[in-house]
């Protein structure tokens, strides 16, 4: 897998009545896609396999435990091709049994299997004629993998997919690698290793083991439109055929594929599926066992869900073809909570409500009525649910968990309470059922914006909503927005003498249709700043080399080397990878104020100021972090932390100073 963030985007879903705040679009505007995406958008939930000859080191070479994920370790541990090739010959997955995997998703309540059938290490787990390099010609085992599934997957009318590393082969002479070959071995032709193994190989995979519903490429390094058109003209003769954003070549393909994480509001006009770990890992590593709960399992698949797209879940199984228990004890319990609270999931589309603070919302509409399903997190503590901002009749309500139980609904304007008395708590999800009439319209709470959730003197905000010839009003004082309330202004700028919650509703014709929004904004007093006439522009550095996961505790380790540089960025750097940076010194502040720290970093970071701590820390794409503080005019001590494990490199810190722009800390600011 490739650690990438995409776009941050809003949630799609087919809500178009007239009181609503979204119109919402549908996923795609071809018919013959729309057709093809029909089966997977109703399923909602999928099983990722990530299984290859890199579970046999199981993230450890040469006795040492190699950071990062388990099927990178060749190119993580820059194992030269010849010595990664002996993993091949101890390779003997003897308790393999497709059957039982297939039988494991339909009972987790998965509706499809996306499985590795080659990946970056150039390992086909396939019986292939384009390069002996496979289970079947290079291992003990010597049964096709792929060729079992598939026949699992047919027996049990489980729709297949299959993952293919196009680009990254780092086996073959000429696939590419993400930071560039270690080996002499991998160097070639690109071209000619697309030519003569990885477009033979798709043909092999799609023909020989169809009909594949998904093909799921990766990583697209090196490659161009040129050698993407050569992939497209494979996957245009098979019209029902799914294939995700990932080829390259700027080609869309038919679903966005976020990885670790869910996107805040989803993908505006796309199909989407977020892929996920149960752990830290892929493929297996032996040494990783930090399991997410089935807790935050369940509510990540309804979080997706909610937002209207599918969740791909991975399992990485041992060496030995065992997919781990803690994975299946996992399963099933999310496979328990499904079969009580599967309608909620399949065939459901996006919420109608920019925000629950109870949970998460689902919608389908079927026989002539719409159904809400509420799937409440925090069960409120006075057993009364309150829909905000609902204006429509619900002519019934009940728990998934017992259908024949009724429960009260109380009409409260546009905020309809459910009477939760007699239902028992889930501890996954609680979820209630509401039908509701067609015409039904939500009227959200408003967005409240402000640059801090912090204030000296004043706080200055906006408050907006899409509602048309909305009127919204807002209170300070703790207590609910009345009409007789502060109306909000392009900008508001209020001044107390205390920390406080803002909380604002929106009105028509001089009566409250949404729900409410707060914020909370607390006064803090500036930290002192430094007075010393001893310094000199720039910062110490301390640089280090090393394979880590999550910044380590660098005052443990001995620097191989160190300086004086002018600001916090990687040209001091002695390597592409595995290296990590401490900087020290102290900024430079032009004023007494509210700042705001914006770091951004691939991979991990800290900032450290005032010992006021901003973490953003592991393995990932570019991602920013905000830290807003106050502090007085003068000098404060500051640290910055880096690690860089594989990929791309990134560091930037950016600042706002009260109401101005946010900028880069000039170099200048640093101060040692």
């Amino acid at each position: 897998m490739q650690r990438i963030t995409l776009l941050n985007m809003a949630m799609m879903v087919l809500l178009l009545t007239a009181g609503c705040i979204h119109n919402f679009q549908t996923a795609e505007s071809l018919p013959k896609t729309q057709d093809k995406m029909a089966w997977w958008k109703d399923a909602r939930f999928g099983m990722f396999i990530h299984w290859g000859i890199y579970s046999v080191p199981a993230g450890v070479y040469q006795g040492k435990e190699i950071p990062g994920i388990g099927e990178w370790i060749m190119n993580n541990a820059k194992i030269p091709v010849t010595e990664y090739e002996k993993y091949a010959a101890q390779f003997n997955p003897v308790d393999f049994d497709a059957d039982d995997w297939v039988r494991l998703a339909k009972e987790a309540g998965m509706k499809y299997i996306v499985i590795t059938s080659k990946h970056h290490d150039g390992f086909a787990m396939f019986h292939s004629k384009a390069s002996p390099y496979n289970i079947v010609d290079a291992t003990p085992f010597k049964r096709d993998v792929i060729g079992e599934i598939a026949a699992a997957c047919k027996k049990y009318n489980m729709p297949l997919g299959l993952y293919y590393s196009q680009a990254q082969d780092w086996h073959a002479p000429g696939g590419s690698a993400m930071g560039g070959h270690w080996d002499t071995a991998q160097d070639g032709d690109m071209d000619h290793y697309l030519d003569k193994i990885s477009i033979p190989q798709v043909y092999e995979i799609l023909k020989n083991y169809g009909p594949i519903k998904i093909l799921w490429f990766d990583t697209p390094e090196g490659m161009t439109p040129e050698r993407a058109a050569k992939f497209l003209s494979i996957v245009q003769q098979y019209p029902d055929l799914i294939y995700n954003n990932r080829l390259g070549g700027n080609v869309e393909g038919n679903l966005e594929t976020p990885e670790q994480h869910i996107p805040a509001t989803g993908i505006p006009g796309k199909n989407w599926e977020s892929c996920m770990t149960m752990n830290d890992t892929w493929g297996f590593k032996i040494h990783d066992q930090n399991w997410k709960s089935t807790k935050t399992l369940v509510r990540n698949l309804i979080d997706i869900a909610s937002k209207g797209g599918n969740y791909l879940l991975n399992v990485g199984p041992t060496s030995m073809g065992r997919i781990p228990e803690a994975s299946v004890k996992r399963l099933k319990e999310m496979g328990a909570w499904m079969n009580i609270n599967g309608e909620a999931i399949y065939g459901t589309s996006a919420s109608p409500f920019k925000k629950l603070s109870w949970g998460r919302c689902t919608r389908k509409a079927e026989d002539g009525k719409v159904l809400l399903y509420l799937h409440v997190f925090d069960f409120p503590r006075d057993k009364k649910l309150t829909i905000p901002g609902l204006d429509g009749q619900i002519y019934k309500a009940y728990p998934l968990s017992d259908k024949n139980k009724i429960l009260k609904v109380t009409a409260d304007g546009n905020n309809p309470i459910i009477e939760m008395t007699s239902v028992i708590q889930d501890s996954f999800a609680t979820v209630i059922a509401a039908e509701i009439s067609k015409d039904f319209k939500v009227y959200n709470a408003p967005e409240i914006e402000a640059d801090y959730d912090i204030f000296m003197d004043s706080v200055t905000f906006k408050i907006t909503s899409d509602i048309p010839d909305v009127v919204i009003h807002y209170t300070t004082d703790g207590s609910v927005p009345a009409e007789s309330s502060s109306v909000s202004e392009d900008i508001n700028k209020v001044s107390l003498p205390v920390s406080f919650t803002l909380k604002t509703i929106c009105f028509l014709d001089g009566k409250a249709v949404s729900g409410m929004a707060e914020q909370h904004f607390t006064k803090v007093t500036p930290a002192p700043g430094i007075k010393n006439e001893n310094v000199r522009t720039g910062l110490q550095y301390r640089y280090f080399e090393g394979q880590w996961d999550h910044l380590p505790d660098f005052d443990s380790l001995e620097a191989t080397g160190k300086g004086i540089c002018e600001q916090p960025d990687l040209s001091v750097k002695k390597q592409k990878f595995n290296y990590g940076l401490v900087y020290t010194g102290y900024l430079n502040v032009p004023e007494t104020n509210v700042c705001q720290f914006r770091l951004t970093s691939d991979d991990g970071s800290l900032l450290r100021i005032n010992g006021k701590t901003l973490l953003n820390d592991g393995l990932h794409a570019m991602v920013t972090k905000h830290l807003n503080i106050a502090l007085e005019k003068g000098l404060h001590p500051v640290e910055i932390q880096f690690f860089q494990a594989g990929g791309d490199d990134g560091l930037s810190i950016d600042w706002k100073i009260g109401d101005r722009a946010v900028k880069s800390i000039p170099a200048g600011a640093w101060i040692y």
